[in-house]
């Protein structure tokens, strides 16, 4: 078994919350002097100048992390993709600001499709935020719109949301009270 790609793999599922030493030794079944015998041959692998990536040691785990020297072309593709929210990531978001504080699960039934991966996103795009738990089973997040929200749509409060129009609907008539025609 290739060890080193092993360890490459462990890195990058575990993402910001790294690896420890420790993690390394247990996982691979291998000794503290052999883990760090992998680390240094993958870290030099990533050192590399044709490499984007790197091995830091941040908070007692390392992690991949991303190459200082290409900071400026990070930042501008975050920039890129911040400015422009998808057509899932709108609807989300109306519907949060309409009926804050409001669960996922109740995000999922009025859109009528799973929302877990659009929440991160508005997440992190800091648009919308965790207000608590909900008291139905599971002790569920709420979410509302943050101030980043009302900055990015010009907004002084949530009030100022434009009116929902009020569709009509018939009223339903018991099958037995009908008239066949």
């Amino acid at each position: 078994m290739n060890l080193l790609g092993v360890l490459e793999g462990l890195l990058f599922v575990m993402g910001d919350e790294g690896v420890t030493l420790n993690d390394i030794c247990n996982t691979l079944n291998i000794n503290e002097a052999k883990a760090k015998e992998l680390l240094t041959k993958l870290k030099e692998e990533y050192d590399k100048d044709e490499r984007g990536i790197r091995i830091s040691y941040l908070g007692d785990a390392f992690k991949l992390t991303t190459k200082k020297e290409h900071k400026e072309y990070y930042q501008k593709l975050i920039k890129e993709k911040e400015e422009i929210l998808s057509q899932a990531q709108l609807e989300v978001l109306a519907i949060i600001a309409y009926n804050e504080p409001i669960t996922r699960i109740e995000i999922d039934e009025i859109r009528g499709i799973s929302s877990t991966y659009v929440i991160k996103k508005l997440l992190s795009k800091d648009l919308i935020k965790v207000v608590g738990k909900s008291d139905l089973p599971g002790k569920p997040n709420l979410y509302k719109t943050t101030k980043t929200f009302l900055d990015c749509f010009g907004l002084a409060s949530i009030n100022d949301l434009p009116e929902l129009e009020k569709e009509e609907v018939e009223e339903e008539v018991p099958l037995f009270k009908q008239k066949m025609l």
